[in-house]
């Protein structure tokens, strides 16, 4: 896939593990990068590796600067925006009587208001240029729930159903909408799990192991390219056979 040539894409949370990979894999189909993250020593890591990519310091949760933010960022690219890739996301974990409003709040806000104002953006970036993608980084427990994260899984499954009614809008406007849902991958939040906890987990994924940062950047770079353009409200499920809609 090297249709991501001269290619602008925006990618946040790309301080991350997932992030770093998502990053590496559309750098190499030749796409022009902005990468966003919240920890300017991480994405000038990324700025070594990769010289010709662009980094801006960003954190999604400031909506306010949001638009601002999509402007410098696409300004920064030469002014146009092909694909945004929302990867940036919180977790503020709790059982649902000890959740605090303050902890339900800031993951909502985070993980799926920034991510609708982040599109919103973009989308009137996308309009002028007659076609764009978008990709929205969801979880396989925004799909099964999970203990401990009625924040966390109501955001991501909230992001599921905006993308879908995003997509319905704007299809006849040639711009694309997608999720890509992952399962359990190795990054270094599962590798401070318990190993007794990590094997009651493999043990429900019928590929028998966690997956990997590239496993998800390589559906990315899918729905990045022109390979994916007749795919549009769609949740790609990169889970190891873990959850299958």
């Amino acid at each position: 896939m090297t249709d991501l040539k001269s290619k602008n894409i925006i990618v946040t949370g790309a301080s991350g593990g997932i992030g770093n990979s998502i990053v590496d894999r559309l750098n190499q189909a030749g796409a022009n990068i902005l990468a966003s993250g919240t920890r300017i020593e991480k994405l000038q890591s990324l700025k070594d590796k990769y010289k010709n990519i662009k980094i801006l310091k960003f954190n999604i949760s400031q909506s306010d600067k949001i638009e601002e933010f999509i402007e410098n960022a696409t300004g920064e690219l030469g002014g146009s925006l092909d694909c945004l890739v929302n990867n940036a996301g919180v977790t503020q974990d709790n059982l649902a009587i000890r959740m605090s409003l303050t902890e339900w709040q800031k993951v909502i806000d985070t993980n799926l208001t920034s991510t609708f104002l982040m599109s919103k953006s973009a989308i009137k970036k996308m309009l002028k240029n007659k076609s764009g993608k978008i990709v929205n980084i969801t979880s396989v427990v925004g799909h099964t729930g999970n203990i401990g994260q009625t924040n966390y899984t109501a955001s991501k499954a909230g992001i599921i159903a905006m993308s879908k009614s995003l997509a319905i809008e704007y299809a006849k406007k040639n711009i694309n909408i997608n999720c890509i849902s992952p399962g359990f991958i190795k990054t270094a939040m599962t590798e401070k799990l318990d190993d007794k906890f990590k094997e009651a987990i493999i043990s429900k994924i019928p590929s028998a192991r966690l997956g990997e940062p590239d496993d998800i950047a390589n559906a990315v770079l899918f729905l990045c390219s022109s390979k994916s353009s007749y795919i549009n409200g769609e949740t790609l499920h990169v889970n190891g056979g873990m959850y299958m809609a």
